[in-house]
């Protein structure tokens, strides 16, 4: 039969509430002789404390929420990654939920809040409502956010430098390989991080005077089968990019399969770039330039925030919220060449 705290009191001849403090985080109350002697009698009797009941003697869950816009695909899954590492070196359970849509990130935040399930919450939010922003004010455990959105309140929030990326992408292509005409396939009009990656490749393209042709920007959804259909398109104009610049690795990976359909070759008949780096992206043939994202630093980068607002809850000095970019580099890769 499993030991109980009754067992280790009985056997240690202290009462069930000296072994608690023992146990807890109270034990610096207790004299070092009785806890060791507390100690060794939960070794001999293999006692393993019910980390529920303990968490509910504390008020708390020991679970922490992470709410993204989906789970499926590499780049959802490092997020993932990144914070269920910390989180378990915190001693703390994750509970993920999918929000799909605007409608069901509104429908996972109410569920966590109802439902008492966790002790904070990690918000990866493309887009920002009223409702979202109102339920938000409401929810009383510490929210960290992953977004690029400007003015969401007093949150942490962890976002991707993606200005700068599509930025140093862009003028990689202009001046290390002297291109000019560059198309992009961006994501969608609603995304922040789309619409921030967007900015960086026209304010390339404005700093070295190259014309913008919105008949080469073309909104897409992420997926590969957008950059299919985006890269398909590109492709059937009477003027032709040189290079597309896709906004994520997915869509870069359809502009590839949609070359190859139309039998057209990368680099040689068209350049392909993309962004994020995620691991799929290594077995593309040739191999893909791409902007280079830390992506399962986000989540670690956002776990290590929420850990640190649960340790100070109790505090009446609240520390001002962070604000952390992740910063972004370029893998050269074997998919673009220099301009003739």
């Amino acid at each position: 039969m499993k030991a109980t705290i009754y067992d280790i009191a009985k056997k240690a001849g202290v009462s069930t509430a000296t072994v608690s403090r023992a146990l807890g985080e109270e034990r610096e109350r207790v004299k070092p002789k009785t806890r060791e002697k507390i100690l060794k009698v939960c070794k001999d009797l293999n006692y393993q404390p019910n980390r529920i009941a303990k968490n509910l003697a504390k008020k708390s869950t020991g679970a922490i929420g992470l709410v993204l816009p989906e789970i499926q695909g590499d780049f959802y899954t490092e997020i993932i990654r990144g914070v269920d590492e910390i989180a378990y070196s915190g001693n703390y359970n994750l509970i993920v939920s999918s929000s799909h849509s605007r409608r069901n990130i509104v429908e996972s935040i109410l569920g966590f809040m109802r439902e008492s399930m966790v002790d904070g919450v990690i918000l990866m939010i493309p887009s920002m409502n009223r409702q979202i922003e109102e339920i938000l004010s409401k929810f009383l455990t510490p929210i960290v956010i992953i977004s690029d959105i400007e003015g969401l309140g007093e949150y942490d929030k962890v976002s991707i430098d993606n200005y700068q990326g599509a930025y140093s992408m862009t003028e990689y292509l202009i001046k290390s390989l002297k291109h000019k005409k560059i198309a992009a396939i961006c994501g969608p009009r609603d995304n922040q991080d789309a619409t921030m990656r967007k900015k960086g490749y026209v304010a390339a393209l404005k700093k070295y005077k190259i014309p913008i042709r919105k008949e080469w920007i073309i909104e897409s959804d992420f997926t590969i089968e957008g950059g299919e259909i985006a890269s398909s398109r590109l492709l059937s104009l009477s003027e032709k990019p040189d290079v597309i610049f896709a906004a994520n690795d997915n869509m870069a990976a359809g502009c590839y399969k949609t070359a190859e359909a139309l039998g057209y070759k990368a680099p040689e008949d068209i350049g392909i770039v993309g962004f994020d780096h995620i691991a799929f992206g290594a077995f593309l043939k040739p191999k893909l330039t791409t902007v280079h994202v830390q992506v399962p630093e986000i989540g670690r980068v956002a776990t290590n925030l929420l850990l640190d607002r649960l340790k100070d809850s109790g505090s009446n000095k609240k520390a001002s919220p962070k604000n952390i970019k992740i910063s972004t580099g370029i893998i050269i890769g074997d998919s673009v060449l220099k301009a003739k």
